[in-house]
C-alpha cells in the first residue's frame, strides 16, 4: 500500500489542541503521582517523562492512561497507576511488563504533529517541542503517547534517548552485555551444536553413512560464518575441502546437515562466487556428495535463489503485510478491511509462505525416493535454512518434539550462521539488510500445525512467543551472525558477554505459561501418528496466524471464543483423564472465559490455577477455517 496515502488517512488522538483536558482519563486528580519502571540488575534509566498518555491501539477512545514514560539500556517502560490484575493481563513475562517494550523490538518511530506524522531518523535529534510518538514495533505491536500534559522538554528528551538507544551502532551496546542477574542455565536438553558429541550423536541418530566429522574449520579458518566441527563427504580430504571452499560465497562448501539410514542425505551449500566462471570445484564437490549415497545416486539439486524472494523480497512484503495487521487508526482499519483479501495478495506474504512449503514438499519426497538433496542459495544462510528445517521437520518426528524443534533450530538457524543480527537489525546501520525470514519459517511451521493438529508437541502460542522472544535483548541465541561472533563476544577481556539460551523459558516465564506450550493432542495420538508429513503446501490451502498478526488489535478478539477457548476445555479434559488414570476424582471444573486471542488477550480473563499442572496442551488443534466470500476480515470465521 502507498504509504502516502496511508498518512493522509491517519487520524491523531494525541494532538489536543483543540479537545478539552476533561474529557481526558487521568485518573480523576490533577496532580500526577511520579512512577518509576522496574528494572534489571545492570538496567539504568537513561530519561524520562511524567504525565504521559498511553492510547489504545485502534480504538476511538480519546481517554489515555496516565503515567511516566522511561528510556531505559533495555527497553521503553510505560507506568501506570491503572495496571491491570495480574490474573487479567495475558501472558506474564517476566522481563518485560504489559506497557514495556524491548529496544530490539522498536522499528519506526514517528512523531505526531497534529493530524500528521513524521518518521524521524535514528540518530539525528529532534530539536523542537515533541507533542507525541507513534511508534511500530517489529511484532506488530504499536505504542502512541501523548506529551501533552508532560513538563517542558521531557518529550524531547525522551525522544531523543530513544532515537539514539533503540538503534545501536556496535553490538556491545545491546543490554545482554549488561545484564548481571546471575545465570544458571535450568534448560540442558537442547544441544547447542558448538562441540564435538553433539555433531557424533546428530550423526549416530540419523544412521546416515558416507559422511564423516571434519575439524577443518577449527578457530575459523575454513569459513567465519560455518561451526567449528562439519560433517563433510567421507571422501573429502580436509585440505580438498578447504582448497574447494575458497570458490564458494562465505566459503560455505556442500555440509551435511540431515540424513537418512538408507543413505539419502540434505546437504547445505553457497553458490559459487560470482566472479568466478569455472564451477570445476562445484562439481567435484557434488561428485563427492554422490559418493557418499550407498548406490552412488546422483544428487538432485535445488537452486534457491532461482525460485525463492530475495531478502529484500521479504522485508518489503512484510512491511506491506504489517500495514495491513497493524493499522495506524479505527478508520484507517475500516478503509482496509473494505478491501482485506486484495491488500492481503498485494503484500504477496502467504505466497512466500507457499513457496517454501512447496519447495520443502518437493525436496521430502525425493530423500523419500532415496535421493539425496543440495539445497544451494547464495550465501547458503537464508532460505537454506526454511527449507532444511521444513524438510527434517516432514520427514522426521524427532523434530516434531518441542526439545527436538528447539534443537532443530539450534541447528539450522543458530549455529549454521542465519545472520539474526543483521536480518532482525539489532545493530542500526544505513544500508539495512532486515529482512523477518524466521518469521516465514515459524508462519510455515503454524501452517503446518493447522494442517496436523496431533503431530507437534508445542503449540501456536509457543511458535507466537517464540518470535517476540527474538527481538529481546537478554539471550544471546538470536543475538548474534554466527558463531565466530558470538565467540569472540564470550571472550572479550573488555566487555564479556555471558550467554544466556532463550531455550531457558524460566528465564523469561512462570509455569502456567510455559505449560501453554505443550500440545495435550500429542502424547495422546503419538502412536497413530506417520512418521513422514505429507502437508499442502498451495495458497489454497493457507490460512492468516491471527494469534501472531491481530492479537495487538483488540477489535478483533471473540470473549469467550475462538480455538484458545476449545484449547482450554481440551486441557480440562486431559487434567480429568489423568485424574482417573491416578484413580483419584477428576478436578472441579475451574476453566473461566478467555479471548480468541489468549494468553495475548486485552482485558479479557485468563484461568485459574489449572493451568500449573500437569496438563500438556495445545492452541490450534483444528485445521485453519476457510473465509467467507466477503472481503471483511471481520467476517472471518474463528
Amino acid at each position: 500500500m502507498n504509504e502516502r496515502k496511508m498518512s493522509n488517512s491517519f487520524k491523531s488522538y494525541v494532538g489536543f489542541e483543540d479537545h478539552d483536558s476533561q474529557s481526558l482519563n487521568t485518573s480523576g486528580d490533577d496532580s500526577f503521582t511520579e512512577l518509576n519502571p522496574r528494572l534489571l540488575p545492570g538496567e539504568v534509566v537513561i530519561a524520562e517523562a511524567q504525565n504521559v498518555l498511553l492510547f489504545a491501539p485502534v480504538s476511538e477512545q480519546k481517554q489515555g492512561k496516565s503515567g511516566s514514560l522511561s528510556v531505559t539500556n533495555f527497553k521503553l517502560a510505560f507506568v501506570t497507576t491503572e495496571e491491570r490484575p495480574k490474573e487479567e493481563s495475558g501472558q506474564q513475562n517476566l522481563l518485560l511488563g504489559e506497557y514495556e517494550v524491548c529496544l530490539s523490538n522498536v522499528d519506526v518511530v514517528y512523531q505526531l504533529v497534529g493530524d500528521k506524522k513524521r518518521r524521524l531518523t535514528p540518530g539525528n535529534n529532534v530539536t523542537g517541542k515533541v507533542r507525541g510518538l507513534h511508534i511500530l514495533c517489529k511484532n506488530m505491536k504499536v505504542l502512541s503517547f501523548s506529551f501533552k500534559f508532560s513538563p517542558v522538554g521531557h518529550g524531547k528528551n525522551l525522544t531523543n534517548a530513544l532515537l539514539h538507544h533503540a538503534f545501536p551502532r556496535r553490538h556491545q551496546l545491546l543490554f545482554a552485555y549488561d545484564y548481571r542477574e546471575p545465570y544458571y542455565n535450568c534448560q540442558r536438553e537442547v544441544c547447542s551444536f558448538r562441540g564435538l558429541a553433539d555433531w557424533e550423536r546428530e550423526l549416530l541418530r540419523t544412521g546416515c553413512q558416507g559422511w564423516r566429522l571434519s575439524a577443518v574449520n577449527q578457530s575459523f579458518q575454513l569459513s567465519t560464518s560455518l561451526p567449528q566441527w562439519l560433517i563433510v563427504p567421507q571422501e573429502v580430504l580436509d585440505w580438498q575441502l578447504g582448497d574447494a571452499a575458497r570458490h564458494f560465497r562465505g566459503s560455505r562448501p556442500p555440509i551435511w546437515c540431515w540424513g537418512s539410514s538408507h543413505g539419502a542425505a540434505l546437504v547445505r551449500m553457497a553458490d559459487i562466487h560470482p566472479t568466478i566462471t569455472d564451477r570445476v570445484k562445484e562439481n567435484v564437490m557434488l561428485e563427492n556428495v554422490r559418493k557418499s549415497h550407498p548406490q552412488r545416486r546422483q544428487p538432485v539439486l535445488l537452486d534457491l535463489s532461482k525460485d525463492f524472494p530475495s531478502p529484500r523480497d521479504v522485508q518489503i512484503s512484510y512491511t506491506k503485510f504489517r500495514e495491513l495487521c497493524a493499522p495506524e487508526s479505527l478508520r484507517l482499519f475500516w478503509i482496509q478491511d473494505n478491501n482485506f483479501f486484495s491488500l492481503l495478495e498485494g503484500s504477496r506474504w502467504l505466497q512466500i509462505v507457499s513457496v517454501c512449503l512447496r519447495k520443502s514438499i518437493e525436496a521430502a519426497e525425493a530423500i523419500q525416493r532415496d535421493e539425496t538433496v543440495v539445497l544451494q542459495e547464495g550465501d547458503g544462510r537464508d532460505m537454506c535454512c526454511i527449507v532444511a528445517s521444513l524438510v527434517q521437520v516432514l520427514l522426521d518426528p524427532y523434530w516434531r518434539s518441542l526439545r527436538g524443534f528447539q534443537t532443530l533450530i539450534q541447528k539450522e538457524w543458530v549455529v549454521l550462521g542465519h545472520p539474526f543480527c543483521t536480518r532482525l537489525a539489532h545493530v542500526f546501520s544505513t544500508e539495512s539488510e532486515q529482512s523477518p525470514e524466521f518469521l516465514v519459517f515459524l508462519d510455515c511451521m503454524w501452517q503446518l500445525l493447522q494442517q496436523f493438529p496431533a503431530a507437534f508437541e508445542f503449540t501456536e502460542t509457543y511458535l507466537t512467543t517464540l518470535w517476540d522472544s527474538a527481538h529481546v535483548s537478554v539471550f544471546e541465541t538470536f543475538l548474534f551472525d554466527c558463531e565466530r561472533d558470538r565467540t569472540l563476544a564470550t571472550a572479550d577481556p573488555n566487555n564479556r558477554l555471558v550467554l544466556r539460551s532463550i531455550w531457558d523459558w524460566g528465564e523469561q516465564f512462570p509455569e502456567q505459561d510455559i505449560a501453554l506450550f505443550t500440545n495435550p493432542l500429542y502424547e495422546a495420538c503419538s502412536h497413530s501418528q506417520p512418521k513422514e508429513l505429507l502437508p499442502h503446501g498451495g495458497l489454497s490451502s493457507l490460512s492468516l496466524w491471527r494469534q501472531c498478526y491481530f492479537r495487538w488489535l483488540p477489535l478483533l478478539e471473540i470473549p469467550g471464543g475462538g480455538l484458545a477457548q476449545i484449547d482450554l476445555h481440551h486441557r480440562q479434559l486431559s487434567a480429568e483423564v489423568a485424574a482417573l488414570q491416578r484413580g483419584e476424582s477428576a478436578p472441579e471444573q475451574t476453566l473461566t472465559q478467555v479471548g480468541s486471542f489468549f494468553p495475548f488477550s486485552h482485558g479479557i480473563t485468563r484461568p485459574g490455577a489449572l493451568l500449573a499442572s500437569s496438563l500438556t496442551l495445545n492452541t490450534s488443534f483444528l485445521p485453519g477455517e476457510a473465509f467467507l466470500d466477503s472481503q471483511s476480515l471481520l467476517n472471518a470465521p474463528d
